[in-house]
């Protein structure tokens, strides 16, 4: 099959922009985080976090739905079932234990807690606080989204297996993506703990739908066709949500009647944003270049890694500096990009135990033998050979 660089290209855009996504989040005027500047801003926090927030976690599940499409080309549930736990349940496990109990370990420091780190690794599992975590509490953090992917691969794989063997367009799917607003406004109103993405059921409906989109090829044909007009749809949608959002209409129309109808805009402001994405990558980004075959096995990893980076990097910005929102937004946000890259580069890709423990595959045999301990060896092999010909 031939390979969708546009939905690599969104998945990589996506998750690079939740670098600046969570660092804009220590400056955030309306809500706590880990590590939280004293020092905020109302218009980094409409710019960046509401604007980024209407529809990337959304599209990232529609995109790993999309992309199960594409794996049950090459397997059967079982098999996919298989992968889904190498790629999906190891890197949070592991992430579980290693890469996000910083978070709360640094939540607890800034908010002057003790920083014992026995009397930490000993509590930790055991506090109780809001599941967000930044009370210092446990939390699975940013890994939520990993372990949700996981469940409704497993909760899906037979129905998934069931729908790739069916040719032929079916009619259910038109309605169900045609519907998708209302679906999306029926998931997130099923009681759970969390509403939007954090919804069980919301983010259900994304990952199938994804799945149902690149099933119907003219479907998705005639989306991709649209994009001249679905994009400036989709962009005065996003305004419109912002401005109910600044201006408070949203709030004070937000009662009887009128809050189904807000729901019933916002759910469609986010499927209209994810068409539109879908649309302008396959117009414009279905090429590849160095960047995107690096992008492609970075960015699984950096996804694991970049909010717990953000946070140390916050924690030594703030604690050594004082300064406004904006150049403390810049100076966090290409720290822990740098940071992040350079962790993944030194470290996660090097070995096999660390691309397993992050999701990614083995390295090929030709990169094992040019790393410089195998050459190393070899280079010893052929002597010792060489002594005893001799």
């Amino acid at each position: 099959m031939q390979r969708r660089h546009d939905l690599d290209w969104l998945r990589v855009i996506a998750v690079f922009l939740l670098l600046p996504f969570h660092s804009a989040r220590v400056f955030d005027p309306f809500e706590d985080f880990y590590v939280h500047s004293a020092a905020t801003s109302e218009a980094l926090f409409w710019s960046v976090i509401a604007f980024i927030g209407q529809w990337q976690m959304e599209l990232l599940f529609v995109l790993a739905g999309a992309a199960s499409w594409y794996a049950f080309g090459r397997r059967d549930a079982h098999a996919y079932r298989v992968e889904r736990v190498k790629r999906l349940l190891v890197p949070f496990l592991f992430g579980l234990v290693v890469i996000v109990p910083i978070q709360s370990y640094l939540a607890i420091a800034w908010r002057g807690g003790s920083t014992s780190i026995s009397a930490f690794t000993t509590d930790y599992w055991m506090m109780q606080g809001e599941i967000g975590g930044y009370d210092g509490g446990f939390t699975p953090g940013h890994l939520w989204f990993i372990f949700y992917l996981f469940l409704y691969s497993m909760v899906a794989a037979p129905l998934f297996a069931r729908w790739r063997l069916r040719n032929g367009p079916r009619r259910w799917v038109f309605w169900y993506l045609a519907l998708m607003p209302l679906v999306l406004y029926v998931g997130d109103g099923v009681p759970w703990p969390e509403d939007g993405p954090q919804n069980l059921f919301y983010s259900f409906a994304l990952f199938v739908g994804g799945f149902l989109l690149v099933s119907e090829p003219r479907l998705e044909a005639a989306i991709d066709n649209a994009w001249n007009w679905l994009a400036p749809v989709a962009g005065g949608l996003i305004a419109s949500q912002l401005w109910l959002w600044i201006s408070g209409a949203g709030d004070r129309w937000d009662a009887g009647a009128m809050s189904v109808v807000l729901d019933m805009w916002s759910a469609t402001v986010v499927w209209a944003s994810v068409l539109a994405l879908l649309a302008l990558g396959k117009r414009f980004l279905s090429f590849e270049n160095a960047f995107l075959r690096w992008g492609n096995q970075a960015a699984y990893p950096i996804y694991l890694l970049h909010q717990s980076v953000i946070i140390v990097v916050a924690y030594a910005v703030l604690s050594a500096f004082t300064m406004p929102a904006l150049p403390g937004f810049v100076l966090v946000s290409v720290g822990s990009l740098l940071a992040t890259v350079a962790i993944y580069e030194a470290v996660v890709k090097r070995t096999n135990v660390t691309r397993f423990l992050f999701g990614m595959k083995p390295l090929p045999a030709r990169a094992r033998s040019e790393h410089p301990r195998a050459r190393a060896r070899g280079q010893v092999n052929a002597t010792a050979g060489r002594v005893q010909e001799s």
